[in-house]
């Protein structure tokens, strides 16, 4: 096309949102009239069934549970009384607590203000309030957040060594909806070990996140031992999209963000992508886009380039939520399809300086969506040379990077927001999460399950279960095994391998394992133990 061409369509799917001043640009993705007339009864379809979500239809076949992540920022339009009134509850509570730890009505056992904010969780209970708090906490928040956020001995004691001379005044947040999960526990019971170190009461300092109920072990735990609060999750909201739960709600308000902000922002979205007509609705042109890159099938990866420092982790909060939501091998019909969006990306102008070469010019496999944030600063900027500032150069580097990837061939989309605020962040978060729910429709799978995680948590499980059965073995006898005598002997035999590597691991952590012979043949290792 040429430069009129290209503006005309511009015009032609340029959305725009007054409320919300957002725009969504799909004009540089190549798709013609045909092909979007083709789409539209497949939309139709897609839209009745996001309604049916948001009324309460069960959408999670294994569990038998709704998925409610909707009626967060909007109780009014909960299926029944009783949710309307949890989620209520569940806000004004959140509110309470950080006001009181502001404060000072809430304080550490010697009567002193919290500092800081230890937050352990998991994916969807990590990423979201880890994206929030690096868009929207103020340099100098009231409480300042770190996380542990997997179970890497080396991260647990980099976070906790940091924090330790302000653990007496560090809040811990442990965010687990069973308290099973793995990494969330062990990060919690090696944070309580640490506190317990050092003559400190651990339930004094700690908060749940949970499901309030007596199936929660972490419930169990802190009831229990009498923490110092807990916090619902619910059973209809998965952690991908629990942001705006207490998982993401009450860090963000000890951080001092406008919550009230961001689930304005949120329920405003949700209001625009309810629209049927496809062009008018900021979502259902997203999914329009993505199938049209992928042809249907995933077939290209997005890539996400946000134009602004504090939204560098969003790529990382988007790759959970479309990768595990998008992701499934079956269809609704039960049919073996692949489908899945892979999602990749950092920040500009960095990106510039890194892949982009590739993108240009490389295997074109992929899709772009900039992220475009039109205020530079608070404040004037300065101009580094004649009429030209710092955030001219990032705005050009966008325009730059979105033409040359366009006459080259590339498909881009663009979302421009005014600035980042927690009202724009909780309306992006929305936008995403409604994309992926009429994406999914339009590609007949079911968002909403994950088996493929559980397989891994499974796996997982039978490997420490083996180990378990080594050590016994092991230190049950005086003499050295072969891997094959041991195979043989826990009656795993077909497990050669996953023994080799669980005695290796073992052996590097002064576990009392031995490993004596040629490395480059683990067939003839003989194993010894020492306790």
């Amino acid at each position: 096309m040429n430069p009129l061409q290209l503006w005309q369509r511009y015009q032609d799917w340029l959305y725009y949102n007054p409320q919300l001043d957002i725009y969504v640009d799909v004009s540089r993705m190549r798709f013609d009239e045909d092909f979007y007339q083709r789409m539209l009864p497949k939309f139709a379809s897609a839209f009745d069934s996001v309604a049916l979500l948001e009324q309460g239809a069960i959408a999670n076949p294994d569990e038998k549970r709704m998925v409610g992540h909707y009626w967060l920022r909007n109780p009014d339009i909960a299926p029944n009384p009783q949710i309307r009134q949890q989620i209520k509850d569940c806000i004004q509570k959140v509110k309470d607590f950080a006001k009181k730890v502001h404060n000072g009505e809430i304080t550490t056992p010697q009567g002193r203000k919290f500092t800081d904010i230890l937050s352990i969780g998991i994916g969807g209970s990590a990423l979201g309030p880890q994206f929030v708090s690096q868009a929207l906490a103020d340099i100098n928040p009231p409480l300042k957040i770190h996380f542990l956020d997997n179970t890497d001995p080396a991260g647990f004691d980099r976070t906790l060594n940091l924090l330790r001379e302000r653990l007496n005044t560090t809040l811990v947040l442990v965010i687990s909806k069973s308290g099973t999960t793995p990494e969330t526990r062990n990060g919690m019971l090696e944070t309580k070990l640490v506190y317990e170190s050092m003559g400190l009461e651990f339930p004094r300092y700690a908060v749940a996140i949970t499901m309030m109920e007596d199936s929660s072990q972490l419930y169990q735990t802190a009831k229990a031992e009498r923490w110092l609060d807990c916090f619902p999750m619910f059973d209809w909201v998965g952690g991908r999209t629990s942001e705006m739960s207490a998982v993401g709600l009450l860090p963000a308000a000890l951080e001092g963000i406008d919550i009230d902000a961001m689930l304005a922002g949120a329920k405003d979205m949700d209001i625009a992508t309810r629209e049927r007509d496809v062009k008018n609705n900021p979502a259902a042109l997203l999914a329009l886009s993505w199938y049209y890159a992928g042809n249907g099938k995933g077939e290209k990866d997005m890539v996400i380039i946000p134009y602004k420092d504090s939204l560098i982790l969003l790529s990382r909060y988007l790759q959970q939520l479309i990768m595990e939501s998008l992701g499934k091998e079956k269809d609704l019909d039960g049919n073996i399809v692949h489908q899945g969006i892979a999602v990749y990306g950092n920040k500009g102008s960095t990106d510039q300086h890194a892949y982009v070469q590739q993108l240009r010019e490389g295997i074109p496999n992929f899709f772009v969506t900039f992220i475009e944030v039109l205020k530079d600063r608070e404040g004037k900027s300065p101009e580094l040379e004649k009429y030209i500032t710092s955030g001219d150069y990032l705005s050009g580097f966008l325009q730059g990077t979105r033409q040359a990837l366009y006459d080259n061939g590339r498909d881009s989309i663009t979302i421009t927001i005014p600035d980042v605020t927690p009202y724009t962040v909780g309306a992006l978060i929305a936008l995403y999460e409604r994309a992926v729910s009429i994406y999914a429709y339009l590609i007949n799978i079911n968002a909403y399950h994950q088996p493929g995680v559980e397989a891994g948590k499974k796996a997982a499980s039978s490997i420490l279960a083996m180990q378990k059965q080594i050590l016994e073995l092991l230190a049950s006898s005086n003499q050295s095994f072969t891997i094959d005598e041991i195979a043989e002997k826990i009656g795993k035999p077909e497990e050669k391998e996953a023994i080799y590597k669980i005695l290796r691991h073992l052996a590097a952590n002064n576990r009392g394992i031995f490993l004596e012979g040629d490395k480059r043949r683990p067939s003839s290792l003989k194993i010894s133990y020492n306790r």
